[in-house]
């Protein structure tokens, strides 16, 4: 998955707990940190991990790749719930990709 996929999966509706499940992902998990494989560039493979398997680590590796984190799952759904106020609704699935990736790149 992308990181495109994952902002039309969420702004078209999808649900954490659904997305948790499908991803078998522990939803009692203290933070689900969402990862992307590097070098970063905006098209890469993203991997989700409790923060109990990384802890914490800003670079992971899992079946020998090197993933980076980008930011954690909750940061995440408050930018998406961001982009639906009247202020940022015009924004497409495209650019708020870029604006998460650069975030993550450049400000984390």
């Amino acid at each position: 998955m992308k990181l495109l996929d994952l902002v039309k999966y969420f702004r078209d509706g999808g649900s954490f707990e659904e997305f948790c499940q499908k991803q078998s992902l522990d939803l009692e998990s203290e933070a689900i940190e969402i990862y992307m494989e590097q070098p970063l560039k905006i098209d890469n493979d993203l991997a989700f991990f409790e923060i109990e398997k990384t802890e914490g680590y800003i670079e992971y590796d899992y079946n020998n790749i090197k993933y980076s984190n980008l930011f954690d799952f909750y940061y995440f759904l408050d930018a998406i719930e961001e982009s639906r106020n009247d202020q940022n609704q015009s924004l497409s699935n495209e650019e708020l990709t870029k604006l998460l990736f650069n975030y993550a790149i450049n400000d984390a």
